[in-house]
């Protein structure tokens, strides 16, 4: 068990009894946890099985590659072997750490495309189109240059537009944009079409998440308890309605009552697991494992959607991130800077330029969106716990991934016991649009390889060299190295008929009273790119309809 870490924050001490249970302290949660409790009228409890993100590599915006692995932050998750990927299991790194996987992830910021919400409003879920949405993203969302204090931070997710601390060598890929007749844009984008530097969540060059910008600045409030290093085991369930929530803390139990409603924000793989731990979904599954069916929903735990990429790597004739973060003398000096300014490669991040763009020119919508990156490293494929280190020598990534994938998967128990992981099937590739769309999107980056601007770059030819591969060698390619990108959504998905559907479009779960899901599970269809960003977005939007239903 994770122990606290949080000394200046309340622990729960004898009060039992709250109005609001939030179970899960991540970029949803800890909205919650701040709007819930804003007005002083409502107890509110805050669960989190992981420690406080009051550490040097959560907070430094590189230490994406030491927490990557971390047991300690980290839930390590591991899919089950994937026959669309040649047998392979997934490795999906999940925030165990106040401010959840806005704490650990890459910090890249982007809203993604308005049909994306459109989509879900057209799914049946009204006021959860893009203008209806818009104006919660704004209310949030704090815009500021890198070396701009922020304004009234309090409340707020600080974006910092960083573009002129990226690599130089972004030019070249400027040049390219030009020459492929890509639209592209040398200020940061939160959205649209072209190749453009990507917003970060960074504040004074830390990282600024949900815990950063929501929780901290409501944690002296007398109505706000959070608990640390605390694992929901199961939802309490009595005549039809949620009234309490089952904790374990350094190996004590806990019971914890809820007078109003409880809201899990556990995100896409948390959120299932403790439904189906509670009897809330396929009869059969809970049944399998000893679990008495409260609510038999068959779509707890499906529709699973996440983004498949590849990277394609590439050595440079001149130098790149690798030459700093690869050489021990450079990383040094690199280190003396972010503690002594808070600038610096270390206050940045690795996923520098990218956006959303179409593969072939007839395409309907933006569906792919890409990642240009000046480093390259090689994920860790084991369970040994490890940083993720850039090449020694200099290099350049270009990678993509599918919007809007077709394929879905599953979370599923593997036991009663809250502790086991659950089993998350991807499903990845089983439809034949998502195969058809790699090669499209891998012939896109064919063409960026073969550009002047980028073969001006290249010190050798791209490893894995696109144009001169045929379809079928494309696709053996990526099933054999593709990777998640990490964005699991759907899998309580919102809707109006519940025989589709786990949760209305007030987020109430279908079946069971006073018990609502307010994360990435409830994504109708997944976004076109980084998920952190609606995530946020969601958990807004459902403290409104929470605190509207008591009035």
């Amino acid at each position: 068990m994770a122990a606290s870490g949080t000394a200046s924050l309340r622990l729960v001490g004898t009060m039992t009894a709250f109005d609001y249970i939030i179970v899960g302290a991540g970029s949803a949660g800890c909205v919650l946890a701040d709007k819930l409790s804003a007005d002083g009228r409502h107890s509110v409890l805050l669960l989190e099985a992981g420690p406080s993100d009051r550490r040097f590599w959560v907070q430094t915006p590189i230490g994406y590659g030491a927490t990557f692995t971390d047991p300690s932050v980290n839930w390590r998750f591991h899919g089950v072997p994937e026959a669309g990927l040649n047998g392979r299991s997934m490795y999906m790194p999940r925030g165990k750490v106040l401010g959840g996987s806005g704490s650990i992830n890459a910090l890249v910021y982007h809203r993604g495309q308005a049909s994306d919400y459109d989509d879900w409003q057209r799914a049946g879920n009204a006021g959860w189109d893009y203008q209806s949405l818009l104006p919660f993203f704004e209310r949030f969302e704090s815009v500021v240059g890198a070396n701009q204090p922020p304004q009234n931070a309090a409340g707020k997710l600080t974006i910092t537009d960083v573009a002129d601390q990226y690599h130089p060598i972004k030019s070249a890929f400027f040049a390219m944009s030009r020459e492929l007749q890509i639209p592209h844009k040398e200020r940061c984008q939160m959205s649209g079409e072209g190749v453009y530097p990507y917003y970060i969540t960074t504040r004074n060059g830390k990282r600024c998440s949900s815990a950063t910008a929501f929780l901290w600045p409501a944690k002296h409030r007398q109505n706000l308890r959070v608990m640390t290093g605390a694992m929901v085991t199961k939802l309490i369930i009595r005549d039809g309605a949620a009234v309490g929530v089952a904790a374990e803390q350094h190996g004590q139990s806990h019971i914890f009552s809820a007078r109003a409603e409880i809201i899990l924000a556990a995100g896409a793989i948390g959120s299932p697991h403790i439904l189906q731990l509670s009897g809330i979904g396929p009869g059969a599954l809970c049944q399998s494992h000893g679990i008495e069916t409260v609510c038999d929903q068959p779509n707890v735990g499906q529709h699973l959607a996440d983004h498949l990429g590849i990277n394609y790597f590439h050595l440079a004739n001149r130098p790149t991130l690798n030459n700093i973060l690869g050489s021990w003398p450079h990383l040094l000096l690199a280190g003396a800077r972010y503690l002594l300014q808070r600038q610096g490669p270390l206050s940045i991040g690795v996923n520098q330029l990218g956006g959303l763009v179409r593969a072939t020119a007839d395409a309907p919508r933006l569906d792919t969106q890409l990642y240009i990156n000046p480093i390259t490293y090689r994920i860790p494929d084991d369970n040994k716990r490890r940083l993720t280190k850039p090449d020694r020598a200099p290099g350049f990534v270009l990678s993509f991934n599918a919007c809007r994938p077709h394929s879905t998967g599953s979370v599923s128990i593997k036991s009663p016991d809250a502790t086991v992981a659950p089993a998350i099937h991807g499903n990845y590739l089983d439809d034949q649009r998502d195969l058809d769309d790699v090669i499209r999107m891998a012939r896109f980056i064919g063409r960026m390889q073969h550009s002047p601007a980028v073969q001006q770059l290249l010190a050798a030819p791209p490893e894995t060299d696109l144009q001169a591969l045929s379809d079928a060698h494309i696709l053996d390619d990526f099933k054999a190295r593709s990777g998640t990108v990490f964005h699991p959504t759907g899998t309580c998905r919102m809707g109006p008929d519940q025989r589709h559907c786990v949760v209305d479009p007030q987020l109430r779960v279908y079946g069971v009273d006073r018990l609502r899901v307010a994360d990435a599970a409830i994504f109708p269809n997944i976004t076109s790119a980084n998920t952190n960003a609606p995530t946020i977005m969601v958990a807004h939007k459902a403290a409104e309809l929470i605190l509207a239903s008591r009035r």
